[in-house]
């Protein structure tokens, strides 16, 4: 099914008055608590890395296993959540994901082995795969059409606060309480997130009850319109960078390579984290403006982010502070245009599969998050297997290279699935006009 980028009141379960209740309010709030709170328990191990490399004896491969261990999961989870989120309902994953965060979070606190950490950690990302597409899932439910880039941008925001709790409080709690007394308030804080999603998120309507359609031709019917692959590439190519620095290798990049302290470093996440919540209410508007250019976002994100590391990466010494926070400003903004990839799942689904749309679109970026967290933990320990997690600036220089494959990859799917969009627009009557003539009308 192929819809068109314009707003349609038709397009949403949600009325298309322009007045929002308060219940739907109240409904939205829930939802962003419990996607915080994720964002918390998805980034702690970001500030974590040095007293996970001294709790657990291990190097840099193992380590970033322990956040590719949780990000695969939550790739992996994506489309079984949101074949949940069709079947049940938001509130039912928001509230099973929340608990089961909770619980891994718990086995973390107590775990002093590698093979116990992984398993808490898969019990993370499966937790949260469904949290994001279900608070996306309720957006549609409950405003109107017109309104759904904005706060779908809005939530992604929000949810950046849970960055900073991280790279703040996380941080502080972690070198004052130690890792035990830490990963059990994340737990008692999951508890927390479990039980608000429970009593405050209801869907608008009753929920229709469907036939059982077996998994394979589902997950197809709604991967199958161009525009959802477009989604996909687009969340694929942009947000991974920031990810490869906030989640896992940033802090331990600016400590031993680029001598900065511990609070220099949480000052630069905490930088990368404003960003993103700064460009994310301006990449809404765009989005919601110019839908038909929507990829130019982008493309656009991607230039910026290869010539950002291309500025830090070439020089062979440490760079001054000043040009370490204009690269977490640059690459930060990649996070926010990932969800342009959202938008198009929004868009281009049938409404009947758009839960299973929106985990195969959000699949992509963290796929691509993979690829760089491993690709770089691999370098390093082979360019400097005795680096026992402290390694040098040569060695991070080139193993960061490896992000240029993701990048590549991720430009080409963009570019070839957006010419198919437009291929299947133009059958159903919407043309794409040339920017020339766009700038011409406009200057007319």
């Amino acid at each position: 099914m192929t819809r068109v980028p314009a707003p349609d009141p038709a397009r949403s379960g949600a009325p298309a008055a322009p007045e929002v209740s308060r219940r739907a309010v109240a409904v939205f709030v829930a939802a962003l608590l419990a996607y915080v709170v994720a964002v918390v328990h998805r980034t702690a191990m970001g500030v974590a890395g040095v007293e996970a490399v001294e709790r657990f004896g291990i190097g840099a491969t193992a380590l970033s296993w322990f956040v590719v261990a949780q990000l695969a999961f939550y790739a992996l989870m994506q489309i079984p959540a949101g074949r949940l989120l069709d079947r049940f309902g938001a509130r039912a994953v928001i509230t099973v994901g929340s608990l089961v965060m909770a619980g891994g979070q718990l086995l973390l606190a107590f775990a002093d082995s590698v093979p116990e950490a992984l398993v808490a950690r898969v019990l993370l990302g499966t937790g949260d795969a469904g949290i994001f597409i279900s608070a996306v899932r309720l957006v549609d439910a409950w405003f109107p059409p017109r309104r759904a880039p904005v706060l779908v941008q809005l939530t992604g925001l929000i949810g950046q606060s849970g960055n900073l709790a991280s790279a703040i409080g996380v941080a502080w709690v972690l070198h004052r309480q130690g890792w035990t007394t830490t990963f059990v308030l994340l737990a008692v804080l999951g508890a927390v997130a479990t039980c608000v999603a429970f009593l405050g998120i209801r869907s608008p309507e009753p929920r229709e009850v469907r036939p059982h359609e077996r998994f394979a031709p589902a997950v197809l019917a709604a991967v199958r319109p161009a525009g959802t692959r477009l989604g996909f590439w687009s969340h694929f190519a942009t947000p991974f960078s920031a990810n490869v620095v906030a989640l896992l290798w940033g802090v331990p990049f600016f400590v031993t390579a680029q001598g900065r302290t511990p609070a220099e470093a949480s000052a630069l996440l905490t930088v990368l984290t404003l960003t993103a919540m700064l460009v994310g209410p301006v990449v809404g508007r765009f989005t919601a403006r110019h839908p038909l250019r929507r990829s130019w976002s982008v493309l656009a994100s991607c230039v910026v982010t290869l010539l950002a590391w291309v500025w830090l990466l070439v020089p062979s010494g440490p760079r001054p502070m000043w040009q370490l926070v204009v690269f977490v400003v640059l690459v930060g903004a990649g996070g926010p245009v990932s969800l342009v990839g959202m938008d198009f799942a929004r868009t281009f689904a049938p409404p009947a599969s758009l839960g299973t749309a929106s985990g195969f679109v959000n699949t992509g970026g963290f796929s691509s998050t993979i690829l760089g967290l491993l690709g770089v933990g691999v370098v390093l320990q082979l360019v400097e297997p005795d680096g026992a997690g402290t390694y040098s600036l040569d060695a991070y220089r080139l193993a960061f290279t490896v992000l240029l494959v993701p990048w590549v990859v991720g430009v080409v799917g963009v570019l070839v699935s957006r010419r198919r969009t437009r291929a299947v627009m133009r059958e159903a009557g919407v043309v794409v006009p040339p920017v020339r003539e766009v700038l011409r009308r406009r200057r007319g």
